[in-house]
């Protein structure tokens, strides 16, 4: 009777050694992958500090990547502001995308042009009256030393109507119909030049995705990467004039290595704007700043955004 009672807690020991036993080793088991060694390729992961995106002191700012689009920095990228003569960018666009369009063909130019660079103390091509200027020299005029007259010249011969005034309307309605077909919906015009009645508007991201298209053409490149140009232009009385170089108002083409355009802007609602690219080791970025301090801060914006866009391509 002892031994029958000694076998059967011997046997239940057992037991419950036994089971202690599974138990532990399932314990064992269970914490065995969270307790294995990382593998060698993640323990020497190298982890990279990302920098921080850069403070400017332009309102609106907006970066991207020109091969696919993608977004690199922004800042207020899609509020309405008013844009200058980066409205320009769209004047040279729509002239650029005329059917059949001929480069070389002259036009004269009028008094309007000159007055009205008067009446609004507009930036000026210092175009004269009664000479004939190339469409090709008129683009030049119109980024470079950004000339309204120049502007004026273009609209008044790009659009259509029986008189001036019907002209200009139709070259600034084509501006709009073009900005509707890229898709740019917080853009608007009113004016040939950035000189608006109030609804001359658009955004850091539209106005880059502008630029970007207007880069597609070889024309808009070879113009808005040129530092200076000169004009020779065919007076009214037959001669040849050679005009005063115009030298062009972006400074990030001497200042930023890679810079190959585009546009600036300024004006008492604008305040200083600049539309920018450039290309380094096969890689472009463009960008836009708008309502910048002054004419070296907004370079200085520009600077540090386009530093930052690269840094992450």
């Amino acid at each position: 009777m002892i031994n029958s009672i000694l076998g059967s807690r011997s046997r239940r020991a057992a037991a419950v050694t036994l089971t202690g036993g599974v138990v532990l080793a399932t314990g064992v088991l269970a914490s065995t992958p969270a307790q294995a060694a990382e593998p060698e390729w993640k323990a020497h992961r190298v982890r990279v500090a990302v920098a921080p995106a850069p403070s400017i002191a332009a309102k609106g700012g907006f970066v991207m990547n020109d091969a696919n689009g993608a977004s690199l920095y922004t800042k207020a990228a899609d509020t309405k502001r008013s844009t200058g003569s980066t409205t320009k960018i769209m004047t040279a666009k729509v002239v650029l995308a005329q059917p059949n369009l001929n480069l070389d063909a002259k036009v004269t130019v009028q008094m309007a042009y000159s007055d009205y660079i008067v009446s609004k103390n507009a930036s000026s091509a210092r175009l004269i009256v009664g000479d004939k200027v190339t469409v090709r020299q008129l683009l030049y005029g119109l980024m470079l030393p950004s000339g309204c007259d120049a502007a004026y010249a273009l609209a008044d011969k790009f659009g259509t109507g029986s008189t001036r005034a019907a002209r200009v309307k139709s070259f600034i309605g084509k501006m709009n119909s073009t900005a509707k077909s890229l898709g740019l919906k917080n853009t608007h015009f009113d004016s040939f030049d950035g000189i608006g009645n109030g609804k001359n508007y658009s955004t850091p991201r539209d106005l880059t995705k502008l630029a970007s298209n207007a880069m597609k053409s070889s024309t808009f490149r070879t113009i808005v990467k040129t530092k200076k140009y000169t004009a020779k232009t065919v007076t009214k009385s037959g001669g040849t004039r050679t005009m005063a170089a115009w030298t062009n108002t972006n400074t990030l083409l001497s200042s930023y290595s890679g810079a190959i355009g585009v546009k600036t802007g300024s004006g008492p609602e604008a305040k200083y704007c600049l539309v920018f690219a450039a290309t380094r080791k096969g890689k472009t970025v463009i960008g836009t700043v708008l309502a910048s301090t002054s004419s070296n801060q907004r370079a200085a914006d520009a600077t540090k955004i386009m530093n930052y866009g690269f840094g992450k391509l």
